[in-house]
């Protein structure tokens, strides 16, 4: 069987890697950590079985989804929270877990058929959360679907649907709770990811390494010159 797994953050790259390994002599596994690299021409040598993209934020061009069984994971119980930063969205929602859901990749934003889900705690923050997803994708559900290749069937439930967060709400306002700026802060310190913040005159404070005991959080803070970027 022929295997491509597109990702971009490392810890997948890493797991991805883990698996490769584990099936040379059984299946021949490819990945792509680049959005310019897949492309249809790519696809259409290889000719892969299955197509995963764990923590993939680049478009799939319909030529592939069309022609390729392409499977993404999304951290929510679809169809609740579809749409863009689904761990952001639950954590703000007060959300203490989730389950990741394997979906066929169609026309639609998350709107694919279903071929597995699994359970998901949301402690820790960002990047832990994205480690321990990552785990479950590679270590239960890609073995899972290429060892037993189960069908993909339709969602069901109740629809909501998730905006996607952009830098600039990521502010941490006087008028929020400290509970409420711990999972600011927490929620948005991951690689590649922008830090939750604070506005002080002409800098700006952002925040990572958070913890909260005893009434308090504890946390890294970095100043920035704000100025700079006028």
């Amino acid at each position: 069987m022929n295997i491509l797994i597109a990702t971009i953050k490392p810890w997948n790259i890493q797991n991805a890697k883990k698996i490769k390994k584990n099936y040379r002599g059984m299946h021949r596994v490819e990945i792509i950590n680049q959005e310019d690299e897949l492309t249809y021409k790519v696809l259409k040598k290889m000719q892969p079985q299955y197509v995963f993209f764990p923590h993939w934020s680049g478009v799939i061009p319909k030529e592939i989804y069309d022609n390729f069984n392409c499977i993404v994971f999304h951290m929510t119980d679809l169809p609740f929270g579809r749409g863009g930063s689904p761990l952001q969205n639950l954590i703000i929602r007060g959300i203490k877990s989730t389950k990741i859901s394997a979906i066929k990749v169609d026309e639609g934003i998350d709107t694919g058929n279903v071929y597995l889900k699994e359970n998901l705690d949301l402690y820790g923050n960002a990047e832990e959360i994205y480690i321990r997803a990552s785990e479950i994708i590679f270590d239960r559900m890609i073995p899972y679907i290429i060892c037993e290749q189960p069908l993909a069937k339709p969602q069901s439930g109740r629809i909501e649907r998730f905006i996607r967060r952009k830098p600039e709400d990521g502010e941490i306002h006087p008028s929020m709770e400290l509970k409420e700026i711990y999972d600011y802060i927490r929620m948005l310190d991951a690689e590649g990811y922008p830090n939750a913040f604070i506005k002080f005159g002409k800098y700006k404070l952002e925040f990572s390494r958070a913890s909260m005991k005893n009434g308090k959080i504890i946390v890294d803070t970095k100043f920035i010159d704000g100025s700079k970027d006028e």
